[in-house]
């Protein structure tokens, strides 16, 4: 008899696992949609709180659903005073990624919805925590600066807010709408590694704060977010260098990465890295600042001609390449950008668990449970025979 040869996917790569009418990307066209709509229709035209309610509802919504939404929004931006207190408990030099994921279970604990299980309960849990993750981010920052959290102005947009409460200061208009497209482009990007966590943990019927603290976990491996950051420090030790393409391709030649290039999904440019970096030279020019987007358009001139001479016609920038001078140029200290990325994600993880909880038809069983090829000892059926430890070689 010939012997049966099994195949593996390791790492579910290519796997469809659920059905999804939240976003699609085609990764060889370079196109991002969210509910039917482009990614760069939607950071021309639309609001990130527009968009999370496009995301959340599956309809951009009228005039006054549009100012019910952000209302409700604007409601839900304070935290309980013990979040206050309890960080000021908190090791200062704490990773805000470790930070922001014990939030959200204390967010939990005082949240009126926690154990309701409609599709209104859920959405009211997730406007809160589109309004919250941002406010915690702010005050975590200001706490670990031995300042007090400021209060939210009421009159701000949910990105102008933020930077109020981050810096201290009243945003400048253009900087906060620029932020404002930022959070739209990070708003959602189908079944990537935090967003599949969340749906994973919530088809064992947890609720919704469960299943976005394993997103924010997901999100903090190197892997998945904290390559703005890691785009920028490279930025920053190269300031000083004479001979960026040589660098680049002393890099390339000792078979070291180049971040911000490549994507596991874009086969060419990241559309979202297209608006970032027209947003970057913008920004760049206001503050007086364009070394930072000319020093990475030359890297990226550099990285891109050297991989099509080594026949690799498919790593171009991706999302987090420009990115990271544009929250540079903003003032976000580097070890903030991933967290910012989840500010944005929250709208999108919370889309995906109410589709997950509430899909109309699903054609998997409600809980996830994948199989594992078991690899190790096996000593049959009855299994191995147990010494006691004194008979053990």
């Amino acid at each position: 008899m010939a012997e049966m040869v099994r195949t593996k996917n390791v790492g579910l790569r290519g796997i469809t696992v659920a059905d999804t009418k939240i976003s699609f990307i085609d990764g060889e066209k370079g196109v991002l949609i969210y509910r039917g709509y482009r990614i760069e229709e939607l950071a021309a035209n639309s609001s990130y709180l527009e968009t999370a309610y496009l995301l959340l509802i599956g309809r951009l919504p009228s005039k006054s659903a549009l100012r019910e939404f952000e209302q409700e929004i604007t409601a839900a931006r304070e935290l309980p005073d013990y979040v206050y207190e309890s960080y000021k408990t908190w090791p200062r030099d704490a990773d805000p990624m470790d930070v922001l994921q014990a939030s959200v279970p204390l967010f939990a604990m005082s949240d009126p919805d926690i154990s309701g299980e409609s599709r209104e309960a859920n959405q009211r849990m997730a406007i809160r925590l589109i309004a919250r993750l941002p406010i915690a981010m702010a005050a975590w920052h200001r706490i670990r600066q031995g300042l007090e959290p400021l209060k939210s102005d009421e009159e701000l947009s949910h990105a102008a807010n933020f930077l109020w409460l981050l810096h201290g200061k009243k945003p400048d208009e253009d900087v906060a709408r620029d932020l404002d497209v930022c959070l739209i482009l990070h708003a959602d990007h189908t079944f990537n590694a935090s967003t599949f966590a969340c749906r994973e943990v919530v088809s064992t019927r947890a609720h919704m704060y469960a299943g976005v603290g394993a997103g924010v976990g997901a999100l903090s491996g190197s892997l998945h977010g904290g390559a703005n950051a890691r785009v920028m420090r490279m930025l920053l030790n190269l300031e000083s260098e004479k001979d960026l393409p040589a660098w680049v391709r002393r890099q390339m030649d000792s078979g070291q990465r180049i971040m911000g290039m490549g994507h596991a999904v874009y086969k060419t440019m990241d559309p979202r890295a297209r608006v970032l970096k027209e947003m970057a030279y913008r920004i760049g020019e206001k503050t007086g600042q364009e070394k930072w987007p000319k020093m990475t358009t030359l890297i990226e001139k550099t990285a891109t001609d050297e991989f099509e001479k080594r026949g690799k016609t498919d790593i171009k920038p991706n999302v987090d390449f420009y990115s990271a001078s544009v929250y540079h140029m903003m003032g976000i200290p580097m070890d903030l950008m991933t967290p910012i990325f989840a500010i944005s994600r929250i709208a999108g993880w919370c889309a995906h668990i109410i589709e997950e909880k509430f899909a109309e038809a699903q054609e998997k069983p409600a809980l996830y449970r994948p199989k594992a090829e078991y690899v190790g000892n096996y000593c049959g059926l009855l299994g191995c025979s147990y010494e006691p430890p004194a008979e053990r070689g």
